[in-house]
């Protein structure tokens, strides 16, 4: 489908002969006659035949693909043969709009190869294409062979076999148990028609042209519709991506909760953003569930709210001011203490040496006034250009905006880019040396991060540190459908070692005051059962509020058909002891196709 992204759809399937590195070629005899699809696919992910020439594969076309890098066509053997772990379709690589359509009985001769979407890196699996192909149409018109269903009876429960040991935890060399594992049944099915229906929608239509459905709708449902990841070893089965081959002005435009209705049918694919898809010529009629923003309660007079919220990248020149504004003043019920991620400099992404954001940050509380809602003010340090990741030339920071007629912001200067905040004991109370400043700014594990930045507040006579943060991202893991299993998660090292930072830092806080009140906040890039967020937690020195809600309400994000979190606010014992806090994840931006963020800002309210 031609799509918002030419260049990402270019990566989704490109074959084999566009690039050596992404192609596995394995070493066989040079030449194999009259072969059919399942002996060309095999009983493992790798063709037995990678790397020879193969005559006169026969098949019935099942689908053409026209646009991008990727063009070709699938192919797929009326008559299968009795094992269930050989594919009977295959992808035939074209590199130019394919001279075939849907119903063609073909042979095709060429040479088979398994591409690696993403490259061998990325540890993705391979699809086996045929590529170099020679073409011959037989005859035209002919039954396309019938879908094979995917539901919930057919995909198994257990999500993936661990990899073998001594292929660096691969599972490309192991035989396919489809009845077993769903990424074996995946796989058993790449290149094959295949269909789907009443399927419910559990990641929204992205600017990609494409969506998430679950084949199993009380797989770790949540209340709004979505798919809910709450551990390592709970990938939902279920989820399957749909894209189309058909106009991108005819994709369904939805959101979670929408459902599918009727059949939606086409070829399994698998790609580097989400592995395997349903790239379909047949889609079913979008029935939409209405879903609707949240809106979260307003804080009393002697309750504090604090929010965190990741406004994507916002820099003056984007179109978005007056819609985030409105969610802050209207979901949000404008909190006290609002901790901003990615704000960019005043220039965006141009690279010129700016890092001033005041631009950017006054335009933003312009336009919360004029929505309605309280003048902010505002603290933040600037970063020093191109260290702390994000978009080149963005300069991204975390920033406070704080309602002065309800609290104050403590300031004690000295505080920049490359000083460290420290702790000390001021009339018997925890206090910061600098107000803002930043946690340990020169340390490794902020390299090319951002740094977290630390304010202190007072509310009604009561003082309140607060951290805000936005860790390393995941980029560079493994997904959840790479031929290693389970996938390595190189990302969080770093995410780790500053989640020890912070922990250390609020202990130095506790330490001069056992009943300081302290909130660290922010996009902490990972979850809530995670290994960064026990980091974070340490001995009890904070605790992630959103655990206080129901497992089925525990999500900031919504990403391959896993809603999950990124987004948290962890508070101090004190805080937590009180029991009298409100925590609300407010979901107006990750389940809907229109969002303004990828992610959804979350709510504390307590009485310090």
């Amino acid at each position: 489908m031609p799509s918002k992204s030419s260049a990402r759809l270019a990566a989704l399937t490109v074959a084999a002969a566009c690039s050596a590195a992404t192609t596995l070629v394995l070493v066989s005899p040079a030449h194999a006659a009259a072969v059919r699809i399942h002996d060309v696919q095999g009983t493992t992910r790798t063709s037995p035949y990678a790397g020879q020439k193969v005559t006169d594969v026969a098949g019935i076309v099942t689908g053409v693909r026209t646009y991008g890098s990727s063009k070709g066509f699938w192919i797929q053997d009326p008559n299968p043969d009795d094992d269930p772990a050989t594919s009977e379709g295959v992808f035939v690589f074209t590199s130019s709009t394919p001279k075939v359509a849907v119903g063609d009985s073909v042979t095709v001769s060429g040479t088979v190869s398994e591409f690696v979407p993403g490259g061998t890196a990325s540890g993705n699996q391979s699809v086996t294409e045929i590529t170099k192909p020679t073409v011959t149409v037989l005859s035209s018109g002919n039954a396309v062979p019938a879908a094979t269903v995917i539901d919930a009876r057919s995909v198994p429960a257990a999500y993936a076999p661990a990899g073998d040991p001594a292929a660096n935890n691969s599972v490309n060399g192991l035989p396919l148990r489809p009845s077993t594992y769903a990424l074996d049944h995946y796989e058993s099915l790449e290149g094959m028609n295949v269909q789907v229906a009443d399927t419910r929608v559990v990641t929204a239509t992205d600017p990609y042209t494409e969506l998430w459905v679950t084949v199993k709708p009380r797989e770790n449902a949540s209340r709004r519709g979505g798919t809910v990841y709450g551990s390592y070893d709970a990938q939902n089965t279920g989820r399957l991506q749909i894209q189309s081959l058909g106009a991108t002005a005819d994709f369904p435009v939805a959101n979670v909760g929408d459902v599918l209705e009727g059949t939606t049918a086409g070829p399994l694919d698998y790609n580097q953003f989400g592995g395997y898809t349903l790239v379909a010529n047949q889609l079913g009629t979008l029935r939409s569930a209405g879903l609707e923003r949240e809106s979260t309660e307003k804080q009393k007079n002697g309750e504090l709210a604090v929010a965190t919220y990741n406004v994507e990248n916002l820099d003056p020149s984007d179109a978005t001011f007056e819609a985030h504004a409105s969610a802050i003043v209207n979901n949000l019920k404008s909190p006290d203490i609002v901790s901003l991620e990615e704000i960019q400099d005043n220039n965006g992404a141009i690279d010129d040496g700016t890092v001033a954001a005041d631009v950017t940050v006054n335009k933003l509380i312009d336009a919360i006034v004029a929505a309605g809602g309280p003048r902010y003010d505002w603290r933040s340090i600037d970063p020093a250009n191109d260290t702390d990741g994000g978009e080149p030339g963005g300069n991204i920071r975390q920033v406070f905006l704080f309602n002065p007629e309800r609290v104050s912001f403590t300031d004690r200067a000295g505080g920049d880019a490359t000083t460290a905040v420290g702790v000390q004991r001021l009339r018997g109370k925890a206090a910061l040396t600098v107000s803002p400043g930043r946690i340990d700014p020169a340390d490794t594990a902020w390299k090319s991060s951002r740094k977290p930045l630390v304010g202190e507040f007072v509310f009604r006579g009561r003082t309140v540190i607060v951290i805000a943060n936005h860790f390393n991202s995941k980029g560079g893991d493994q997904g959840l459908t790479a031929q290693y299993q389970p996938p390595v998660r190189s990302s969080e090292t770093q995410r780790h070692q500053q989640a020890t930072l912070v922990n250390a830092f609020v202990k130095d806080v506790l330490d001069t005051q056992k009943n300081a009140d302290v909130i660290a906040l922010g996009d902490i890039n990972d979850f809530e059962f995670s290994g960064t967020a026990q980091i974070l937690e340490g001995d009890g020195e904070l605790w992630s509020a959103i655990k206080s809600l129901p497992k089925s309400e525990r999500y900031t994000y919504d990403y391959q058909g896993n809603q999950q979190v990124l987004d948290q606010i962890l508070v101090s014992p004190s805080i937590r002891r009180g029991c009298d806090f409100e925590y609300d994840s407010v979901h107006i931006n990750s389940e809907f196709h229109d969002q303004i963020s990828d992610h959804d800002p979350q709510v504390l309210r307590f009485h310090p």
